[in-house]
């Protein structure tokens, strides 16, 4: 049983991440907004945060900002957005996040991430420096994959393997490391959708023909993903 804090602005959100999560046995605090978020944050001292990206007043990479500098971010946040862009993503993972959902979020994933950060012994990574906060000893990040867990049919070790984490180096340009994130987020869509590219379009929004030059571009081994 943990205490888990969710802060969304959508009232259908809250009460079905409440509803979940109270059947598995964990105490839900429930905030709409950034100033009851903060407010939960010191009254319940949550074992782990689900914070949405979008909301009105304050957004969700600034609150993870705001606890990163002050040195509030002692429980692993795990960030959700139904249109977050990858560099959103890896901006809120420099700062500290946990992990990433994207919406609609199933009962699998969310259950997966949440026991991932409830059983973190250490930290999945060292953040990037932000105003306030130490910095990291070398610039890697680690972005967890929500769906991995060793005995899956996943692709080898060397993409994304049956490892709990991707690393990746920030010292690289911009577009150099977008590239390596981007590859490691279409790999692992095809694995989980067992190559269909029907299935990974849906799931990351694009449409097919754009999907295939992208893969190419990046240079995404198709075939291999098949045979995972």
């Amino acid at each position: 049983m943990a205490n888990i804090l969710v802060v969304d602005d959508e009232l259908g959100i809250r009460d079905l991440l409440s509803e979940i999560l109270n059947d598995e046995g964990h105490n839900v605090e429930l905030a709409e907004n950034a100033a009851q978020a903060r407010a939960a944050r010191l009254r319940t001292r949550p074992d782990l945060v689900l914070l949405d990206i979008w909301m009105p007043d304050t957004d969700g990479v600034s609150l993870l900002k705001e606890w990163a500098s002050s040195g509030a971010l002692t429980m692993p946040v795990i960030m959700m957005s139904g249109h977050a862009t990858i560099d959103t993503a890896v901006e809120a993972t420099r700062i500290g996040a946990y992990s990433f959902l994207e919406k609609p979020i199933t009962l699998q994933k969310l259950l997966k991430a949440v026991e991932q950060g409830l059983t973190r012994t250490t930290p999945a990574r060292k953040p990037q420096p932000v105003p306030g906060v130490t910095a990291p000893a070398d610039s890697r990040i680690a972005v967890m994959d929500l769906a991995e867990t060793p005995g899956q049919n996943m692709p080898p070790s060397a993409d994304l393997g049956p490892q709990s984490h991707q690393t990746f180096d920030l010292d690289k340009p911009l577009r150099e490391a977008r590239d390596g994130f981007e590859k490691a987020y279409f790999e692992f869509h095809l694995a989980q959708e067992g190559g269909s590219m029907t299935r990974v379009a849906e799931q990351t929004g694009l449409e097919r023909t754009h999907l295939y030059r992208k893969l190419k571009q990046l240079g995404v081994d198709l075939g291999r993903s098949k045979r995972a």
